[in-house]
């Protein structure tokens, strides 16, 4: 059994249902039925279970699918079985929430047992292009959840936006942009629309019924950068914006991530997802539910794709494990600096090899040189970090640093 301080202490819980299937969305997800939810949510507890000693919650993640789609009596079976494996108690516990099935009762039950973050995939504010997306909620939806969350004590709200969507004008963006952030919402994460193959979208890119711009997309970046910027939200990822105080109270408390891995004085704003910060910096997580991947002392083990063979594999009593894969060193240490590249702080040299036994100077010096010469890097004694334009093409910049 690990020590206390040897302990896991990022927990990502998959729950895989939705209302309907998304028209970008690739992820694993399916239509929603009581007897295969209620069956989830038993196969769940079993594989929280079998790795709750290895676990000491700080950072918990309920994303989806949709998880505010769980009844009451779902959640309640959750919380109870985690308050028994004594899982509880997380200094930052996010769960994803539809602005559709956001209701009063259950969001007073997330507050009671200690969810302090909700994360609304809101998308769009534009009722047209959220009926173009797929999503089965409004505008107005999205409004009236945001103030149910607000009077169940939520103090820590994102808001999930899309941009660069088939029949998106600049002007939508704006107008989108604008309502979001007037929320006052303390943390605010975008999305570059994705062509992934299986998906209602790239079926119709490929048949011709629009076209990519990419010109268009780039100015609607540098508008969310801009005008988050403006309102007072620190960009600290790529495309996630957080404050540093909430906007809408001078008593309340934020909470600060001073423990998160790989972070810095200063660095982070205060109300970054701790989380996310985890997996960008290498650190270790467990992942639970269908699809979910782990990331445990150098070791991802991704769980099977399929909710009925994830359910029958713990009803035997063991992981539902599709794969297992062992990184060796080197190639931990370039995923670890790919991922960090996301930041806007990019990697501390000394952090770097202090987290991944590899120093970036010797082992990626002529990575970062090209970088700097394209004029995507910036690079000084102490520290690499992506420029503005190099953050817009970090996946590109960060293929160069995998080993």
């Amino acid at each position: 059994m690990p020590g206390l301080l040897d302990r896991v202490q990022s927990l990502y819980i998959h729950v895989p249902f939705c209302a309907q299937k998304c028209a970008y969305c690739a992820f694993f997800s399916q239509a929603a039925s009581g007897d295969t939810v209620n069956r989830y949510v038993d196969a769940l507890v079993r594989e929280l279970e079998l790795v709750a000693q290895d676990i000491s919650p700080r950072m918990v993640f309920f994303g989806g699918g949709t998880p505010s789609l769980l009844n009451l009596r779902q959640w309640k079976r959750i919380f109870a079985a985690m308050e028994r494996l004594d899982l509880l108690g997380a200094d930052e516990w996010t769960v994803e929430c539809n602005p559709a099935t956001v209701s009063a009762d259950k969001a007073r039950l997330l507050r009671d047992y200690g969810v302090n973050r909700v994360s609304m995939g809101v998308q769009s504010l534009d009722d047209a292009l959220l009926d173009r997306l797929g999503r089965v909620h409004s505008r107005d939806m999205v409004f009236r959840s945001y103030d149910i969350l607000r009077a169940a004590g939520f103090e820590n709200i994102n808001i999930d936006l899309m941009f660069a969507i088939p029949g998106q004008t600049l002007e939508v963006w704006r107008a989108t942009l604008a309502e979001a952030i007037a929320l006052g919402t303390e943390h605010l994460s975008t999305y570059e629309v994705i062509y992934e193959d299986d998906t209602p979208l790239f079926a119709q890119l490929k048949a011709g019924e629009f076209d990519v711009d990419e010109d268009l997309a780039c100015a609607m970046y540098e508008e969310l950068v801009d005008r988050a910027t403006a309102a007072g939200l620190r960009q600290y990822e790529i495309a996630n914006f957080a404050r540093d105080e909430r906007c809408d109270s001078r008593d309340a408390s934020p909470v600060r991530p001073d423990g998160a891995p790989g972070e810095g004085a200063g660095d982070l704003p205060a109300f970054a997802c701790r989380h996310n910060v985890n997996y960008w910096r290498g650190g270790s997580f467990y992942g639970l539910g269908p699809s979910a991947t782990s990331y445990v002392r150098g070791v991802r083990m991704k769980n099977w794709s399929n909710t009925d063979l994830y359910c029958e594999q713990l009803e035997k009593g063991s992981r539902a494990i599709e794969s297992t894969e062992t990184l060796s060193p080197l190639a931990r240490a370039g995923e670890t600096a790919a991922f960090g590249l996301r930041m806007v702080r990019g990697w501390p040299f000394e952090e770097f090899q202090r987290v991944t036994g590899h120093d970036l100077r010797s082992e990626w010096s002529a990575e970062m040189d090209r970088l700097v010469a394209r004029g995507w890097g910036d690079r000084n004694e102490s520290r690499f970090k992506l420029t503005r334009q190099g953050l817009r093409f970090a996946d590109t910049a960060a293929e160069m640093f995998l080993r």
